[in-house]
């Protein structure tokens, strides 16, 4: 599922900063990045299965491993995982609507906190 219209995809920021907000989102990059992209992921286990709150950036200057890099954001993705194939964002899935409304939020509260630093 996309999240479309969130302002986020408009947005370009400081990797650090965005670590620092994204981490006090729940949103943690760990290791899913490379010199050129970044994936920030938030992990909800219910009784429905496990989904993943999935925010994508890449970076238009720098470089992501020397932590010195501007980030361009992407459409926000939610998805659910599946054993052992992985996660699925198609739009045939189903999402519960408590998720995907607490997705809404924390979105709009990233955005909050990003507008603050991030130019678009």
């Amino acid at each position: 599922m996309r999240f479309e219209n969130t302002g986020l995809e408009k947005m370009k920021a400081d990797l650090n900063r965005l670590d620092e907000v994204m981490s006090e989102h729940g949103l943690i990059r760990a290791e899913q990045w490379d010199y050129e992209r970044v994936n920030y992921d938030r992990k909800f286990e219910l009784k429905e299965g496990v989904f993943y709150l999935r925010v994508q950036g890449y970076a238009i200057e720098g470089d992501v491993g020397a932590h010195r890099a501007v980030i361009q954001l992407m459409i926000p993705l939610l998805g659910k995982h599946y054993y052992p194939h992985g996660v699925e964002y198609g739009e045939g899935e189903n999402f519960p609507a408590s998720l995907v409304k607490k997705c809404e939020q924390i979105l709009a509260d990233v955005k909050a906190d990003i507008e603050k630093f991030a130019t678009v």
